[in-house]
């Protein structure tokens, strides 16, 4: 070797040492994981925050919230299920939840209440990935030994098993104590890996006001701790609210001199404003992804107003007020701001996204519906990595959605929530008429599209012969 060459080789080194750290993955600015706060609502319309045409129009401006629109993307399209607990436990697995009711037959269970112990949590990938994780608030997918969020992959837990209505039982004057043994008040509770949840209150109408905010100042305290510890942390902050009963935090109540529901929307985004607050303040701001959405659309109930902005219906029913609510994501100098997207998502693609994101690992011993979103989210790619989801409610097959398209092959009375199976099935485009109303608007010229949308049912409906669903 040369001297000029001895002397050029620190100056080479020094290069391709700025070469590498420019390639590296795309995992945080210094090659950290990235941590993770999942924020999800409970049954919230589509259009309840200003950043979707609510916010001061509902009655309580959602400056917080709507600033995730502003920094990060918002999806106009993301879709979920139509009940709380397959939509959960399609965003925990990654798979629609109709494969966990699946018996290792391939037949269907009935009736059956959350996962089972064999399902792999996003909690799960992210903890082999090296996260501490947390879950505060509502679990709803499963409440027997070995099946609580402890047992999936959550460090810490603490709140209700199940759902926020069981409130109104110890208030009730009609609640007869003793009916049967598993009528009883739920209580909240509380866990840690490896130990026995513990029973704590009772979860009445006044603990239902008030657990949103330990919510929030449990996931502070998590957050401060994992930054303090130098942890990556994956953070579900599963609200209660706004599930009925929507009852203010005694703070709150008369706020906006809007009612109850006003009220319970301003609450919450000072709440998230407060998860703001304490990621920025605990220097996390550039490396953690901050997501807000909901499990599924507004209450279907009388006398609940949520918003569903341009969207036909409610929970529990295969229109778009039911399947479509807000999803906001934020990643610092990751993801574009002020981005906007019309293109399908549904909730079983975050489980691959966040595996991406992380560095985890997607489990290939069983089938994954959902796609990695990551480079579409990220602005890498034009478009979404999926254009079609499937519409069940509990293991009934409703339809599908293709692009701009959705195909109904059953209604369901908004009263009575009979199923009725149609003579012919409705077909809508969901850009020309957007609350569903007239089936044949626009159709005639385009019955092309019976072929693309029912392509879409039977290939997912052949994927689920082949599923030998989970070990009972």
């Amino acid at each position: 070797m040369s001297k000029f060459q001895a002397r050029l080789m620190p100056t080479l080194f020094i290069l391709m040492l700025t070469f590498a750290l420019q390639m590296a993955p795309a995992t945080g600015h210094t090659g950290e994981k990235p941590n993770i706060i999942l924020v999800l609502m409970d049954n919230f319309g589509w259009g309840e925050i200003g950043a979707y045409g609510g916010g001061a129009l509902r009655g309580a401006p959602t400056p917080h919230i709507d600033s995730l629109a502003a920094d990060g993307f918002k999806l106009t399209n993301f879709n979920v299920e139509a009940e709380c607990t397959p939509s959960r436990s399609a965003l925990m697995t990654g798979r629609y939840g109709v494969r966990t009711r699946l018996k290792t037959d391939g037949s269907k269970r009935g009736v059956w209440y959350g996962i089972t112990r064999w399902e792999i949590t996003i909690a799960e990938m992210l903890k082999a990935a090296g996260y501490d994780t947390a879950l505060y608030g509502k679990w709803h997918l499963g409440d027997t030994e070995g099946r609580y969020p402890t047992d999936q992959g959550f460090d810490e837990w603490y709140g209700i098993p199940r759902s926020s209505d069981r409130a109104f039982w110890p208030d009730s004057s009609s609640f007869a104590e003793g009916a049967h043994p598993n009528a009883v008040f739920t209580r909240v509770m509380s866990s840690r890996r490896a130990e026995k949840p513990r029973e704590l209150e009772v979860y009445d109408r006044a603990k239902r006001r008030v657990i949103d905010r330990e919510i929030t100042d449990k996931t502070i305290d998590f957050i401060q701790r994992k930054a303090k510890a130098g942890k990556p942390f994956f953070s579900f902050v599963s609200y209660t609210q706004t599930h009925e009963p929507v009852d203010p935090h005694p703070d709150y109540r008369g706020h906006t001199g809007h009612g109850d529901f006003a009220d319970v929307l301003a609450q919450t985004d000072d709440y998230v404003g407060d998860l703001l607050r304490a990621v920025e303040q605990s220097g996390l701001h550039e490396n953690t992804i901050f997501i807000f959405t909901a499990d599924n659309g507004r209450e279907g109930i009388p006398g609940s107003f949520g918003f569903t902005g341009p969207w036909r219906g409610s929970m529990f029913s295969p229109w778009e007020g039911s399947l479509r609510v807000p999803f906001l994501i934020r990643w610092p100098g990751k993801i574009p701001a002020r981005q906007v997207s019309n293109d399908i998502m549904h909730m079983v693609d975050l489980l691959p996204t966040l595996a991406s994101f992380s560095g985890g690992k997607v489990p290939r011993d069983r089938i994954i519906d959902g796609a990695d979103q990551s480079a579409f989210l990220m602005g890498k790619a034009k478009k979404s990595a999926r254009e079609s989801v499937m519409i069940y409610i509990g293991n009934e097959l409703f339809g599908a959605k293709w692009r701009n398209w959705k195909i109904l092959l059953k209604e369901m009375d908004p009263d009575s929530y009979a199923i009725r199976p149609m003579a012919y099935p409705s077909i809508f485009n969901l850009i020309v008429d957007p609350k569903e109303e007239v089936p044949e608007l626009n159709y005639l010229p385009d019955t092309w599209v019976d072929f693309p949308l029912y392509q879409v049912m039977e290939d997912f409906e052949a994927s689920l012969a082949k599923d030998k669903g989970t070990p009972e």
